[in-house]
């Protein structure tokens, strides 16, 4: 396309947009929301845990997840296991293999009359992902998008275009990840709906979690979901996306259920031997997985979260409660961030916890593994200031040589890129942080975020074993700095890992390529770290 076309179209879109995208959608009176059928407590879901509940009253069951395709597997089971309602609240639900298995399982869901309800933020949306839209035309479905884009399309320009339009709106996203079952269990963590998130997708793959919950503390979830969606944020889906487009993703559901269902071709082997025998579900509720009852906090924004931030308004921030958290650890903080871009008070917390008596240690994203070249030059205008204040820093490579606690499906190709997605902290090995939240300025201030903070040193133990793991080597870079002649020289960055089983060392950053590294360094000059 020609500049002037471009040019035509800017002025077109903008002459559309310009007059109302800095405020939400019109909100029309909704439809009466389906009916949930009254059931029983789920025994499928309360009766495993039952005796272990009644011995701690007050505690939750907590399980890690590390490996993606468990958190595939454990979605898709407690789907087909739920008798009453299922919330979902994600950044990301993609249109690919994972998605659509997940979405036909909704559907059966809804067909034999549970209550599904889905909360999507339109940020990142991509051709294919409107799949969901099909589930809208049965009874039991309410979806609902956070803070939406009035553009439907998937056109780039037009998309930009309105978001520069209504920056101050469109700027903020909901970023957290929940999963409730019948109110009895949930799935809290990082990860997104996606093949590269449950590493499926032989290309490309996130090393993530999932922490499965029961007991009091999913009380507390729902009622977080119950907040976002009785937001003004959260518009129904019914009032955005054109009644053709919503037709048409259903008549294409329907015409593929009556075809063959989704092929996973991109699915580890396991999948299939691990979907036949019902696992990992199977194994938890028969309890040969191991449920750790431990007292847990909620730590979740509000759904109008930077006007609680500006001060604005009373609500909950949920950067407050991790901070205090870091702040009362004595000894040693672990950290897994696949950004670490921190605003200036997150700096100045880290700085202040990198003290002589007490050990901070990073694990987050090389540039060679980043799959977001912005996040990665930000990232580089705080690493030597980090280090010169004491925090130990790694970076997870690509290609990582051993599989021990990556999660990392055995389809990974050999060219492909191994990446970070999961958010994790552990606490003086006696709590744990599990949830959606990056230490970066965007999950600070911009982004909406969820997650719980357990008092388990068994959890602690877990996190701290795929630290451990992720961090040796063979898998990570550790970076620090290195003086040739302290008298003559400013300190420079050395990369040490190990290769084949040698070791290595680089004074130039490893990358994929030049032209990445040309990239990065380029982006380094852009004033874009409030944003990133």
């Amino acid at each position: 396309m020609s500049i002037i076309g471009l040019s035509r179209g800017t002025l077109v879109a903008a002459a559309l947009l310009a007059a109302g995208c800095a405020s939400l959608p019109a909100q029309h009176k909704p439809r009466p929301p389906p009916v949930a059928l009254e059931h029983e407590p789920n025994p499928e879901l309360v009766s495993p845990f039952a005796a272990a509940q009644a011995a701690h009253p007050s505690l939750s069951g907590y399980h890690l997840y590390s490996v993606g395709v468990d958190g595939l597997l454990l979605r898709l089971e407690l789907i087909s296991r739920a008798q009453r309602s299922l919330d979902l609240q994600y950044y990301i639900f993609h249109g690919d293999e994972s998605g659509r298995l997940l979405t036909e399982a909704l559907l059966a869901a809804a067909q034999r009359g549970v209550r599904v309800r889905l909360i999507v933020d339109d940020g990142e949306s991509q051709p294919g992902d409107e799949q969901l839209l099909a589930l809208a035309g049965d009874p039991h479905v309410r979806i609902r998008f956070y803070n939406p884009f009035r553009y439907r399309g998937h056109n780039r320009l037009v998309r930009g275009l309105e978001f520069l339009l209504g920056k101050r709106r469109l700027d903020h996203r909901m970023h957290n990840k929940l999963f409730v079952v019948d109110g009895e269990a949930a799935l809290i963590g990082g990860r997104n709906i996606g093949d590269q998130y449950f590493q499926v997708e032989p290309d490309s793959q996130f090393a993530d979690d999932d922490v499965f919950v029961t007991g009091p503390m999913v009380q507390r979830l729902s009622g977080a979901f119950e907040t976002y969606w009785q937001s003004e944020y959260a518009i129904p889906a019914e009032y955005l996306a054109p009644p053709r487009q919503r037709d048409a993703a259903a008549a294409a559901q329907l015409a593929a259920r009556h075809t063959e269902p989704v092929k996973t071709t991109h699915a580890d082997p396991a999948f299939a031997r691990k979907l036949a025998a019902g696992e990992p579900l199977a194994a938890l509720l028969a309890g040969t997985s191991g449920i750790d009852w431990a007292a847990g906090q909620l730590a979740v924004d509000d759904p109008d979260k930077w006007h609680v931030a500006e001060g604005q308004r009373a609500g909950s921030f949920m950067f407050d409660d991790v901070a205090r958290a870091i702040r009362a650890a004595q000894h040693e903080v672990l950290m897994i961030t696949p950004y670490l871009i921190p605003s200036r008070d997150e700096l100045a917390l880290l700085e202040e916890r990198a003290a002589p008596e007490r050990r901070l240690r990073v694990l987050t994203t090389s540039m060679e593994a980043t799959n977001d070249p912005l996040a990665q030059a930000g990232y580089m205008h705080y690493r030597t200031s980090l280090l010169k204040a004491g925090v130990q820093i790694y970076e997870l490579r690509a290609r990582p040589q051993s599989v021990r606690g990556s999660g990392e499906s055995a389809r990974l190709t050999r060219l492909g890129n191994f990446s970070l997605h999961a958010k994790l902290l552990v606490f003086d090995r006696t709590s744990a942080f599990v949830g959606s939240m990056n230490f970066d300025a965007r999950s600070h201030r911009l982004n909406t975020e969820i997650g719980v903070i357990v008092q388990s040193a068994p959890l602690a133990a877990q996190i701290a074993q795929r630290f451990d793991a992720l961090t040796s080597p063979k898998n990570a870079y550790l970076v620090s700095l290195e003086s040739p002649d302290p008298a003559h020289d400013a300190p420079r960055l050395v990369w040490t890992g190990e290769e084949n089983g040698e070791p290595v060392r680089f004074t130039r950053e490893p990358a994929r390529s030049a032209w990445q590294r040309f990239e990065v360094h380029a982006l380094t000059l852009l004033p874009l770290d409030p944003e990133l």
